[in-house]
């Protein structure tokens, strides 16, 4: 049966519809305008009525704006910035804007104590929010208090995994750890530590792949974690950390490759050569090739990881009742020349000139 448009006091059967669906005709005109502030449950309650009905309905349209929303950060990690770039990308080729807001907010506080920024609360413009940065389950709690669309990087979520209502894209790092840890025992490696911040989710999933080759292989996990955000100074204190205990060390497993940059740094220091001595790989792909020798790595794809998580929330905005989803992006191995086979067994550990780190707690 064809749809017909009517056209009775001020629109298109708004009154008819209205009354259809028990609701009042202000909210039927916000529906059919495309207005983010209705509720989903009302929205798809008005849309059956002028089904019912007959009438058909105009589509909303689908220009706008998202927020690429980076929380808790200082500075835009490279990582982020690819995924920044291909979010905007997706966005500029479906007609979409995309604007950049950091926000930083107590972790701890209750999301009724948190505040939005300003531009989220034009919601007429706003549609919906990719959340990167270390986003912590109270900010999303409120987005979906405030009924805002989002997806965000579950590989960054600080504190206990929420249950979310929206979408989800992770990196898979555990495969990541795997495909590195193996690599290392495969060239002989035995003594391989892990130096990274456990404390944060994106080291702490790395770490997860590492321990479970390493107890695989019936090896020692070692752990020299450092509780700090600064991904070099991570890398450079660990590896004096674990240098100056004396335990034997033939490779380090650096949480991502800024880390490396650290512990490159903390081994030439020692006197140590990379892979000769020690063999280094690191996570994620954004410096290794500028670093000498170059790093073995895990590659991510966070351009890809962008374009997908602004597909995911273009694809809820237009359709709401969506069930929460979940992407899980694939790691590549990229062997390059910061590794080594293990010499005649030989490992390599420091002397005691770096006792001043013993206070530095290993995990």
């Amino acid at each position: 049966m064809t749809k017909t448009r009517k056209s009775k006091h001020g629109g298109p059967g708004l009154r008819e519809i209205a009354a259809e669906a028990n609701v009042s005709i202000a909210t039927v005109s916000r529906v059919l305008n495309g207005n983010a502030r209705v509720d989903p449950a009302m929205r798809k309650q008005v849309l059956d009525a002028a089904d019912r009905l007959n009438i058909d309905t105009p589509q909303p349209s689908k220009s706008g704006a998202l927020v690429f929303l980076l929380s808790n950060r200082t500075m835009l990690p490279p990582f982020h910035a690819c995924i920044l770039a291909g979010a905007e990308s997706y966005c500029a080729a479906h007609g979409w804007d995309l604007f950049f807001v950091s926000l930083s907010y107590p972790p701890n506080a209750t999301s009724r104590e948190l505040h939005l920024p300003k531009l989220l609360q034009r919601r007429e413009m706003v549609r919906g929010v990719i959340l990167a940065g270390n986003p912590s389950p109270n900010l999303i709690e409120l987005l979906e208090q405030k009924n805002i669309s989002y997806v965000v990087l579950g590989s960054n979520i600080l504190g206990e995994f929420p249950t979310l209502k929206n979408d989800v894209v992770f990196s898979d790092e555990m495969r990541g750890g795997e495909d590195v840890t193996r690599y290392l025992i495969s060239l002989g490696h035995r003594d391989i530590w892990f130096v990274g911040n456990t404390r944060l989710p994106w080291f702490a999933r790395y770490h997860e792949g590492y321990c479970r080759v390493m107890e695989e292989a019936s090896l020692t996990p070692r752990l020299s974690s450092i509780d700090s955000e600064d991904d070099t100074e991570i890398g450079y204190l660990g590896t004096k950390y674990l240098l100056s205990t004396g335990e034997p060390v033939s490779a380090i497993f650096a949480g991502n490759d800024s880390s490396a940059c650290g512990v490159y740094k903390g081994l030439r220091e020692q006197g140590l050569r990379i892979p000769e001595n020690i063999s280094v790989v690191g996570c994620n792909d954004t410096v290794g090739d500028l670093l000498y020798p170059s790093l073995t790595t895990i590659r991510e794809f966070p351009e890809q990881m962008g374009r997908h998580m602004a597909e995911l929330l273009l694809e809820r905005i237009a359709n709401p009742e969506l069930e929460s989803r979940r992407l899980m992006m694939p790691t590549q191995f990229i062997r390059r020349d910061s590794c080594a086979p293990v010499a005649g067994g030989e490992t390599h550990s420091a002397d005691d000139s770096d006792s001043a780190f013993s206070a530095i707690s290993q995990q």
